[in-house]
């Protein structure tokens, strides 16, 4: 008899230990859900400033162009949530990274309009003329690239040797996005005709191919490469429409910018079943790959600002929530890839999977 309750004694405890162990499961449910998205996105942030270097006014673990998304991705940050904590990083970068590159200005086009977005995204946090005066110069730098090669589009690099999306279309959302923001008149005029004109190029050009996606680029041809559709190739010309929608109105810029986005999202290479994003490298992505992911999503929230389907509501929500659930205390790193098995961390993807959370509340997740 006493074996007897011993066992029922122990059969109790057993029981009374799966209702607690279950019990603390619901509770550490309970509190990832209740995590608001300020709160991880703020999560997220944080430690991506453990990367930053105030010597050089850059990220360490990443490189050159990275560092400029890093920056717009901190900007982004402090605009949607209010947090003020990081203000003297933009001055810091401003002064202290022009050590590496004066002016901003490198061998690159896209390395410039990174730059160039940054800053105009410094300017709308802070209104400090400097910044915007900054992104007018380098806007001038990156205009000596376009010549009458491939009949128009403006250069990948100095050496003249590749005509591509990425740079293209980062000097169309430049030009749109300085037109948007300078008090000068005949300025505003010449930033809203090479917006124009870049676009009247670009769309003539093939790289947006029979699918609705963007390619790498032109050949020697002056014809599509029908090289990879990355991500960030169908992010950039979403910001960029989106922000000369606002300027002329015409409709059919929005729908050309819905077709590349619907699309991306429907793309089996691009977005998988579960509607998370991918680009074709992971999840070994080099020191480029790693940004792409971030720069559509932040694009893509741009465009729900103009056209806000409920498609990409749910496209940025969802994919906040898969790189929510790999963000492991107490640092909270996000890896390259945005589902299981995550995969590396460094500056350059915790920058990129922070875009996508910073998107995330920019449409309304709360």
């Amino acid at each position: 008899m006493r074996i007897a309750r011993n066992w029922n004694w122990i059969g109790r405890c057993a029981v009374l230990c799966i209702l607690l162990a279950a019990a603390c499961a619901q509770g550490t449910d309970a509190g990832e859900k209740s995590t608001s998205y300020r709160e991880r996105a703020g999560f997220g942030i944080q430690h991506m400033q453990t990367w930053y270097d105030s010597a050089t006014g850059l990220y360490k673990t990443t490189g050159w162009w990275n560092s400029a998304n890093a920056i717009t991705t901190l900007a982004d940050y402090s605009r949607v949530t209010g947090d003020k904590q990081y203000a003297s990083v933009f001055a810091n970068t401003f002064t202290a990274a022009q050590h590496t590159s004066a002016g901003f200005l490198n061998n690159f086009y896209d390395d410039e309009g990174w730059w160039a977005l940054a800053w105009m995204d410094a300017y709308d946090l802070t209104k400090e003329e400097r910044y915007l005066t900054m992104a007018g110069a380098i806007f001038e730098d990156m205009a000596k690239a376009w010549d009458d090669t491939c009949a128009g589009g403006i250069w990948w690099s100095k050496d003249r040797t590749y005509k591509n999306a990425i740079a293209n279309e980062l000097f169309l959302s430049v030009a749109a996005h300085l037109a948007a923001r300078t008090k000068d008149a005949r300025q505003q005029s010449s930033y809203l005709g090479w917006a124009d004109r870049e676009w009247q190029w670009f769309s003539h050009t093939g790289m947006i191919n029979s699918d609705h996606l963007v390619n790498d680029g032109l050949d020697a041809h002056c014809a599509n490469n029908h090289q990879t559709t990355w991500s960030y190739n169908q992010g950039v010309i979403l910001g960029g429409l989106s922000e000369l929608y606002k300027q002329k109105h015409d409709p059919a810029l929005l729908s050309e910018a819905d077709a590349i986005a619907a699309a991306t999202l429907s793309s089996s290479a691009l977005t998988d079943a579960h509607g998370i994003l991918h680009d074709p490298c992971e999840p070994n992505c080099g020191g480029d790959g790693t940004q792409f992911k971030g720069i559509f999503a932040r694009n893509l929230a741009d465009l729900y600002k103009a056209s806000p389907q409920s498609r990409y509501k749910t496209f940025l929500i969802t994919n906040a929530d898969s790189i929510w659930s790999g963000m492991r205390p107490p640092e909270y790193g996000i890896g390259v890839v945005w589902v299981a098995p995550y995969g590396t961390v460094n500056a350059s993807t915790q920058s990129s999977g922070e875009d996508a959370l910073v998107a995330a509340i920019s449409v309304g997740a709360r």
